[in-house]
């Protein structure tokens, strides 16, 4: 899934330690365009907080991934990014170029019946 927007927060970066190591993440708030906007609170984990660069004032479109989890019997859902393309803004740094030899799968498209996975 893809969202865009403009970025009106960015929230401190946390850390901490886990079962599985050190992690640490960081949020945005991103507000969408139109006649309604909406917040979306967005998440960045580990070394795409470097890589992506997020800065308060961008806009982007961002590859999202939503999950939710279930913890002492409430959920609690995660809309992270994994992906970020960024149109030009005037207090934004440019995000780094990435190399993916991977095809684009996150778009539906109705010639091919939904047969495509995106994992």
């Amino acid at each position: 899934m893809e969202i865009s927007g403009k970025i009106i927060q960015a929230l401190e970066e946390q850390s901490g330690n886990g079962r599985n190591g050190t992690w640490k993440k960081r949020d945005y708030i991103l507000e969408t365009a139109g006649q309604y906007p909406k917040k979306v609170c967005l998440t960045v984990w580990g070394d795409k907080i470097d890589q992506f660069n997020i800065q308060q004032g961008q806009e982007l479109t961002a590859s999202i991934e939503v999950e939710s989890r279930e913890f002492n019997s409430r959920w609690y859902t995660d809309v992270k990014i994994w992906k970020v393309n960024t149109s030009g803004s005037a207090n934004a740094a440019p995000a780094p170029a990435q190399n993916n030899d991977m095809p684009d799968v996150t778009t539906f498209n109705d010639e091919n019946d939904g047969d495509v996975l995106p994992f």
